[in-house]
């Protein structure tokens, strides 16, 4: 029954597990915890064990998994399903009550049950059965909510998407219970006959239908232009972190049509992703803020967030239930294992692996340089060594970067980067990526200049101004050709034309360059000392064709490897001019 003193029986005993120390939990989930205390102590939210226990029984016994066999609630399951269906506030509203002789009428205050959460966030590591918690909640609002509702579903691919209605499927084909029974009994053939002979519950083109109450359950794309002023009461989006194209808060976008309506619902769950600084990291640093208790309080939004607290965890097996509770139950340890074993043996999956399976973002999407090579060394100083020059100014509205590449004793090389982009570009960049980029500030290597454009004669005066300061001895320059001409003539005119080399891209050019400086890289033999650097390099995706020639892949601009293509022109125009470094 209602109650704003009860503790929520699976809450209850997951918190009795966690204290006695059988289950281990990350920093995330125990500050989750300490929001759910504030709510049990809180006397202006109530608990509903019925409503919870009725969402648990009509799932056990009217849905099954993907292949028909019967679903067994996880207990993980019933603890996030608690916190979205077990937790109610009053709400006092002006209600228009007509006459009993059906003429005219009045309004009178009443007090309105509302359901508390509206959203719930879910991150946890590959193989917890997320998508199948997606079908619970959404099955269950389609059959046992009796207004007409619309549902949406929303994942990278449309196909991805369908893995959330699929075991809604099945469970209508196999019809175990006796809700799905009675619903199923029929021909959806029979659109003329006596409605009592007709389906009430089926797949259809448009989705999974509703036919008594008129509601549907449809797949959309995850495009804010497709998902924004729809009235969908209940909304999944799956995976929204781990898609490499997802640059918009689709998240947003439905929140802003599903408002319309009350005790609407939105369940975004996914694993970690690789991909850094775009709408996903904004919204978790909203969501760690809310954790913390910066600004104003959210009960309205439910947030599991599990993950390891640190990579030296990942060699500790007891440990990896805080980044999938439910491993060994839904995925085993050692499906886990093999997966640490192959990051070992192939270096290049380790961080795809640390995201995927224990929630630990790191540095980029690294196809390329892996992890242990993009971080920076000790601080560093070249002053009046010579060095070869790399520039990249293919983005000359948006991003321009400088390379410096000084060769040093025993075959290693010492890189230095600057780079520049306009206020106007700045300005438009997510809240994450702008925090990035005011480290890159702050540390010397980015430089912001005002306008919309960038004027690159003013860039030239400041990057010879920094050569002079710096005391650096350029002995050749490497460019690309793109968007260059005025640049290049301009240090031709003032340096003399010897030691310019024009780096046309492409698989034929890049592929030998890029090879050596992977070598470099391996060998820790490419020493920087700034975070672009690493933010580059953590950024290189390369493509490889049938014969294994490797070009750098330039598709994402906002994904910056400028200054490792104006490091590999510096390299190429050192390795034509060896004369200038005798």
């Amino acid at each position: 029954m209602l109650s704003n003193t009860a503790v929520p029986k699976y809450y209850g005993a997951f918190r009795d597990a966690v204290i006695r120390g059988e289950i281990p939990v990350c920093r995330e989930i125990d500050l989750e915890m300490h929001r759910i205390d504030d709510l049990i102590a809180d006397p202006m939210y109530y608990y509903d064990d019925r409503a919870v226990d009725g969402w648990v029984e009509f799932c056990e016994k009217e849905l099954t998994l993907t292949d028909g066999s019967d679903l067994h609630m996880l207990d993980s399951f019933k603890l996030w399903g608690e916190q979205v269906f077990g937790w109610y506030y009053f709400e006092t509203r002006s209600v228009y009550v007509p006459n009993r002789d059906g003429h005219g009428g009045r309004y009178v205050n009443k007090k309105i049950k509302k359901r508390l959460v509206n959203k719930q966030y879910l991150i946890v590591g590959r193989g917890a059965a997320k998508s199948l918690y997606d079908s619970c909640i959404q099955a269950y609002s389609l059959v046992v909510d009796g207004s007409t509702t619309h549902q949406i579903t929303t994942a990278p691919t449309m196909k991805q998407a369908e893995e959330i209605i699929n075991p809604i499927k099945t469970a209508i084909t196999r019809a175990r219970g006796p809700v799905f029974q009675f619903l199923t009994e029929g021909s959806i053939q029979n659109t003329t006959g006596n409605l009592m002979n007709r389906v009430k519950l089926a797949s259809t083109k448009k989705g999974i239908e509703n036919f008594i109450s008129g509601s549907l359950i449809e797949v959309r794309p995850m495009s804010v232009d497709k998902l924004q002023g729809l009235r969908c009461k209940v909304a999944t989006v799956d995976e929204w972190l781990s898609s490499a194209d997802a640059r918009e808060d689709v998240i947003g976008a439905i929140e802003q049509g599903a408002s319309k309506l009350d005790d609407y619902l939105i369940v975004a769950t996914s694993s970690e992703g690789t991909v850094r600084n775009g709408a996903g990291d904004t919204i978790k640093m909203e969501l760690m803020n809310i954790l913390q208790g910066v600004g104003r309080p959210m009960p309205q939004v439910s947030i599991f967030w599990y993950k390891l607290d640190s990579v030296e965890e990942v060699a500790y097996p007891e440990m990896w239930a805080k980044a999938n509770p439910n491993i060994g139950k839904t995925v085993t340890y050692d499906t886990y294992q093999k997966d640490v074993d192959r990051a070992e043996t192939a270096p290049s999956t380790r961080n795809d692996m640390l995201a995927k399976r224990f929630g630990l973002p790191m540095e980029g999407y690294t196809y390329y340089f892996t992890y242990e090579e993009t971080l920076p060394h000790r601080r560093q100083k070249f002053w009046q060594l010579p060095c070869s020059l790399g520039c990249d100014l293919s983005q000359g509205d948006d991003f321009c970067s400088f390379t410096f590449l000084f060769p040093l004793r025993g075959g290693a090389f010492g890189v230095k980067t600057r780079n520049y982009i306009t206020s106007l570009t700045l300005n438009k960049l997510p809240a994450a990526m702008r925090l990035k980029y005011e480290d890159f500030m702050a540390e010397g290597s980015l430089i912001v200049m005002e306008g919309t454009v960038l004027d690159l004669m003013q860039v030239y005066e400041d990057l010879d101004d920094h050569i002079i300061d710096c005391g650096y001895d350029v002995r050749c320059l490497g460019y690309d050709p793109y968007n260059a001409k005025e640049f290049v003539e301009r240090w031709s005119s003032e340096n003399g034309p010897y030691g310019i080399e024009k780096v046309i891209q492409g698989a034929k050019t890049e592929s030998v360059p890029l090879g050596e400086l992977k070598k470099l890289s391996e060998e820790r033999m490419l020493i920087f000392d700034e975070d672009l650097m690493t933010f580059a390099m953590g950024n290189c995706i390369t493509i490889e064709d049938t014969n294994g020639n490797r070009k750098l892949m330039k598709k994402r601009s906002e994904q910056k490897i400028d200054a490792v293509a104006a490091m590999m022109d510096a390299y190429i125009a050192y390795r034509h001019n060896p004369e200038a470094f005798e």
